[in-house]
């Protein structure tokens, strides 16, 4: 008891010293005033940062009744709803987030974004 009250008369010199009152979080940190009257979505979001997604670069779509789908084999050709040139989809988590073009970086199939979507577009698409 007598340790936690020699933290407090710590606390309240320093106080008495910047003239600026501070608090803690809930791990330990000493919290300014103005820190304090921040809201909980200004802390860092490093915890997710490593969560895995999903991204694909669609081409493009087409239907097809299962007996076509059936005589499809080596060498068949399957025509896309997209025509040459225009941009291919970015899709995380099989939801578009990006258009962008197909070039190749050392021998490899890669994507260049060329329009980001907008947060507007991407609420319109959940309709």
């Amino acid at each position: 008891m007598r340790e936690n009250s020699a933290v407090l008369e710590e606390r309240e010199d320093a106080t008495a010293d910047n003239g600026k009152s501070e608090a803690s979080n809930a791990s330990g940190q000493n919290l300014s005033q103005e820190e304090r009257g921040k809201p909980e979505k200004a802390r860092p979001i490093d915890f997710i940062l490593d969560i895995p997604l999903g991204i694909s670069v669609e081409l493009g779509r087409t239907r097809m009744v299962v007996n076509d789908l059936l005589q499809l084999g080596p060498g068949s050709i399957v025509e896309l709803n997209k025509s040459a040139g225009e941009p291919m989809e970015i899709l995380i988590n099989n939801k578009l987030v990006a258009r962008g073009e197909v070039i190749v970086v050392n021998e490899k199939l890669a994507v260049r974004l060329t329009d980001i979507v907008s947060p507007i577009e991407r609420i319109e698409s959940f309709k």
